[in-house]
């Protein structure tokens, strides 16, 4: 039968939990009730049947992510030039070094290529290893060459197996975390699903693979549920070590991967603090986890050959300033309501103030500026004024770093996710807000327990910390589209777990005057399992059509562009043009660039900008200056930039150098009247009439319907 393919451009009862209640196998002291030996064996099957589905469902996951990058590609049979272009933009760049460390004639060789490194940017030798997140790269490639697998399994492929491997990591982490957080695996299984249902905005794994956040978030999510771990009761010291342990190895692997950890652990820290100072974590517990954050980063840094970014990073500087303001103030969780307040507001200043001036110091010490342009970019996302500055708007521009759209909540309301995390964050915020008041207030707890204990709201502190986890993370998706994957996996999680948590329903229906053990467990396991009932019969049709739906990578321009590279240029040309397409030109061809998509670097920037400045109104004699001063032999101009129409006006790429040059930008539309009319015509536009002034200095060596490539005269 022939294949037709489309062309793409460009349990349960009560014995299924883990772990009996708290309030049946604790006596009053603090010790645990041993197990009756009927529940013993339970206990074990149900861990048994538990791991079993969740490894199943972490497998099939990883299986379905790497069938859709199949059907969609045709990886399989396409050409390795068109293997390469699939990854775009600085997916390119990263996988580039993984080819060069695998094609490199020792090991050695291929780390002294890697730390002595001068063809990713012109006229300049840089230390990839410290500049980037890519020792998973190198890893791999060690990986690759040591083991007898050349034989069977291409490079390629070993690669991005590893990817969706991880996946099944991610996809088992949370279902431990859903079932820590519950109790039962049968949160686990529905946390599962709805990652699995919701894959549009859970992952974008299958069509960018090499991406730093397709790497790291796995181990974000073991070091989630080792947390959640640790922060259970009537943990042994061995258990606490060993977990304490998998919280550091997990928070290593995560830092080493992304080159933004550090604004993640941020967020996990100011976490921690917030629930640290309403008494509702134990502060040996929180104190461990500020230094391990610490130690975790400061041996990537060490790694990094010091890279002056993480020394940098107000992770750092949060997390010693906790640490000596704690120090400095003592029983900062004694005394009455005001008096508690009063003191918690001091410590929050103090924290602040120690914060920012530390932080100013050691970036005053290290003369650091390489996260300046994250900081406008925030600046003037939030409203804090206006900005020229052509780095900053060029994230403002982009759609990833917008306003969470509101069709991802329909698409997550359709699976139910939506509805049920509404619910259950409902009710945990209340509950943690009367929790939190009466630590704040120092009542009894014992008059309480004695007293109220058929109205007592309690709140653990490992569904405490999930709750303030995923209210921050949503925050920070909300304002930032390309962070909801950090978001809206964890929602599955947390909805999953108020789904089958025994003590959310026991809640509701104390609150209802209808509670009973009995019934709680019914609703307990029922509303679960009809959930999960819902979502197979509504869902698994349509996962099965998109499995069958065949598709072919399909971008001739680019292949013959890259061919015509390879083929027509010496090895050591140097080529400029936009950060995106350079990084396919790195990875196909191997020859040097004047810049990437890796931005984390202020002479970079700049560079980037000047080198941008083709697709401004500049004159020839300028633009050539620029070029040759970088070393440039070949630009590439793409119609795609010259003539854009996927940004509104005053987004696309000619206008936000239009403004940082102080020029009226094209079209109708209003300017701010400083802006002066160019001298000169757009650059990109004017070099294809071959006027004299522009042939003198570029002459066109190749063009297809997408790309034009000068090659540059040799005189200054």
């Amino acid at each position: 039968m022939t294949t037709i393919r489309q062309r793409r451009v460009g349990k349960g009862t009560e014995a299924a939990e883990d772990q009996p209640s708290e309030e049946t196998n604790v006596k009053p002291d603090g010790k645990i009730l041993p197990d009756p030996p009927g529940g013993k064996v339970w206990k074990i099957l149900s861990i048994t049947v538990g791991g079993i589905v969740g490894i199943s469902l972490g497998l099939l996951t990883s299986v379905y992510v790497a069938t859709l990058h199949e059907n969609d590609l045709w990886f399989s049979n396409i050409k390795e030039v068109e293997r390469e272009i699939s990854f775009r933009t600085e997916c390119g760049l990263y996988y580039s070094y993984y080819k060069q460390m695998i094609q490199a004639a020792s090991i050695q060789q291929g780390l002294h290529g890697l730390v002595y490194d001068n063809k990713t940017e012109s006229v300049r030798t840089i230390n990839i290893l410290e500049r980037m997140n890519v020792y998973q790269e190198v890893f791999l490639s060690i990986l690759y060459r040591i083991l007898p697998i050349q034989q069977y399994l291409e490079p390629v492929y070993f690669y991005i197996y590893t990817l969706f491997g991880l996946q099944a990591v991610y996809v088992i982490a949370l279902y431990v975390t859903s079932w820590l957080l519950s109790g039962t695996w049968l949160s686990g299984l529905l946390a599962a699903c709805w990652y699995i249902t919701n894959r549009v905005d859970t992952t974008r794994v299958e069509f960018t693979i090499p991406l730093r956040e397709n790497w790291a978030l796995p181990f974000f999510a073991v070091q989630i549920a080792a947390i959640t771990y640790l922060l259970r009761n009537h943990l042994q010291p061995a258990q606490q070590r060993l977990t304490l342990m998998a919280v550091f190895i997990a928070t290593f692997l995560f830092s080493l991967t992304w080159q933004f950890n550090q604004f993640m652990m941020l967020i996990q820290a100011l976490a921690l603090f917030i629930l640290d100072c309403l008494d509702m974590l134990p502060t040996a517990k929180v104190t461990w986890l500020y230094i391990i954050q610490i130690s975790g980063l400061l041996l990537v840094c060490v790694l990094q050959f010091f890279n002056s970014m993480i020394l940098g990073s107000l992770l750092i500087s949060f997390n010693v300033s906790v640490l000596i303001a704690r120090t400095i103030q003592k029983n900062l969780k004694k005394g009455g309501l005001l008096n508690r307040f009063g003191k918690l507001i001091l410590h929050v200043l103090l924290v602040l103030c120690l914060t920012l001036l530390i932080n100013k110091f050691i970036k005053k010490i290290l003369n650091l500026e390489s996260d300046e342009h994250i900081f406008k970019f925030l600046k003037a996302k939030f409203g804090f004024g206006a900005t020229r500055d052509f780095d900053a708007n060029l994230y403002l521009c982009e759609e990833a770093f917008g306003l969470l759209p509101l069709n991802t909540f329909s698409r997550l309301s359709s699976t139910l996710l939506f509805y049920v995390y509404g619910f259950v964050l409902f009710l945990l915020t209340a509950a943690a807000v009367i929790v939190a008041f009466r630590n704040l207030s120092g009542s009894d707890q014992v008059h309480f327990k004695e007293k109220k204990e058929e109205y007592t709201v309690t709140l653990k502190p490992d569904a405490a910390y999930s709750l303030v986890h995923t209210v921050l993370f949503g925050c920070l998706a909300l304002s930032t589209m390309r962070m909801k994957y950090l978001w809206t996996s964890h929602m599955c999680v947390f909805a999953s777990f108020g789904l089958c948590s025994t003590e959310v329903w026991k809640l509701i229906l104390k609150c209802l005057h209808l509670y009973t053990s009995q019934r709680t467990q019914v609703i307990k396991y029922s509303i679960p399992i009809i959930t999960l009932l819902y979502i197979s019969f509504k869902f698994w049709p349509g996962i099965m059509d998109e499995l069958s739906e065949l598709r072919e990578f399909y971008d001739p321009d680019t292949v013959e562009l890259m061919n015509w590279i390879k083929s027509n240029t010496p090895n050591t040309a140097v080529f400029a043009g936009s950060m995106q397409l350079l990084a396919g030109v790195k990875l196909c061809t191997g020859r040097t660039l004047t810049n990437h998509p890796h931005y984390e670097d202020k002479n970079l920037r700049e560079r980037t900008k000047q080198i941008y400045q083709i697709y401004a109104k500049r004159s020839p004699g300028d633009v050539h200056g620029i070029l040759r001063s970088f070393g440039t032999d070949y630009v590439i101009l793409e119609d795609s930039i010259c003539y854009e129409r996927r940004h509104s006006r005053g987004c696309r790429l000619r206008d936000l150098l239009d403004v940082a040059n102080g020029h009226i930008m094209d079209g109708l539309g209003e300017n701010e009247p400083d802006l002066k009319p160019s001298l000169y015509p757009r650059f990109c536009e004017e070099i294809k009439k071959n006027l004299p002034s522009y042939t003198m200095h570029f002459t066109r060596v190749f063009q297809n319907k997408t790309f034009h490539v000068y090659k540059l005269a040799k005189h200054k």
